[in-house]
């Protein structure tokens, strides 16, 4: 299966040449790299041209349309329409080092899902390390089966493992842009899992995730670490995000199976009702749809009570 990996650079010159480094040491042959600047002001655009001029050529197709700051989700979403029919999309991040099988991996676990014209998303795990690439750990286990109301409370697919069929990239196309604050990975999980697509989590770790002060977003190691920032946040934040999602699915319910089109109406509906009265519904609606969790029992207990709260 071919597969393009999108890459969006924007200030990344600390880091980027590891980064290509190991896409040209990919064992997937059949790939090439659609990239854009997102209005860097050091020598991302030169290390990545260098490189691209490095590579066969047409394999390294640089996207100027829109030129200068889109943000990372509106970067992402025009890579996304450049990509050739029958192709698969990897996103890509500019900081990290994958391992040389992460796009065989992910391709051939799509492959069937290409094969039946059916939307389906891969993602990983992956190893954290600092900013030297010194390990941290590996990221916390993904769940083997993520439903949709698993997807609407917290973001699993971690943008740069994940990987899109030729028919998700259709799907997540169809409903661009995603809310403010949902970006790019998250949407893509809401609306494949939403469609009635597979999502397919592999619990080996596809690449060095590095961490460091320049990140778009962190990715907590441990438990503790990981509901500790989650009360940081705030259920302000957490609530709003979910709101807006719920909102913007629904103005793409066509797309969705009538089963979670219906759930999205019912989030809604218990939403907007205000006060105690409010908290005994959202509290049933919470019992009536047990596979609206996150993954860990103390993520999980912050966010009943954040939703129950309203």
């Amino acid at each position: 299966m071919p597969v393009c990996i999108l890459l969006s650079v924007h200030n990344g010159a600390a880091f980027l040449e590891d980064l290509l480094r190991s896409l040209g040491q990919q064992t997937h042959a059949d790939w090439c790299l659609l990239w854009r600047d997102d209005g860097s002001t050091d020598d991302s655009t030169r290390i990545t041209q260098r490189f691209a001029d490095s590579q066969p050529a047409g394999r390294c197709v640089r996207i100027t349309q829109n030129a200068g700051r889109l943000g990372v989700a509106g970067s992402f979403g025009l890579l996304l329409d450049h990509v050739p029919a029958g192709h698969a999309a990897a996103f890509c991040d500019q900081d990290d080092v994958w391992f040389p099988d992460k796009l065989d991996r992910a391709a051939r676990a799509l492959s069937p899902f290409h094969e039946a014209d059916r939307p389906a998303l891969y993602c990983s795990r992956q190893f954290l390390t600092d900013s030297a690439l010194a390990r941290i750990g590996p990221s916390p286990a993904l769940p083997p089966a993520p439903a949709f109301s698993m997807a609407l409370t917290q973001n699993i697919a971690t943008g740069c493992t994940v990987m899109l069929s030729p028919a998700a990239i259709r799907l997540v196309r169809a409903a661009m842009p995603p809310p403010a604050g949902t970006l790019h990975d998250w949407w893509s999980y809401l609306l494949v899992s939403g469609a009635g697509g597979q999502v397919v989590t592999d619990n080996q770790p596809t690449l060095y995730y590095r961490q460091h002060q320049g990140n778009a977003v962190g990715a907590p190691a441990h438990v503790a670490a990981r509901a500790l920032a989650a009360l940081r946040r705030g259920p302000a934040l957490f609530m709003s995000t979910f709101r807006a999602n719920v909102a913007q699915l629904l103005r793409h319910a066509d797309l969705l199976t009538a089963q979670n089109a219906a759930l999205l109406v019912r989030l809604r509906q218990a939403l907007d009702i205000p006060g105690p009265a409010g908290w005994l519904v959202r509290s049933r609606l919470l019992r009536q749809t047990p596979e609206m969790q996150r993954v860990t029992p103390a993520e999980q207990m912050i966010f009943r009570l954040w939703f129950i709260l309203g």
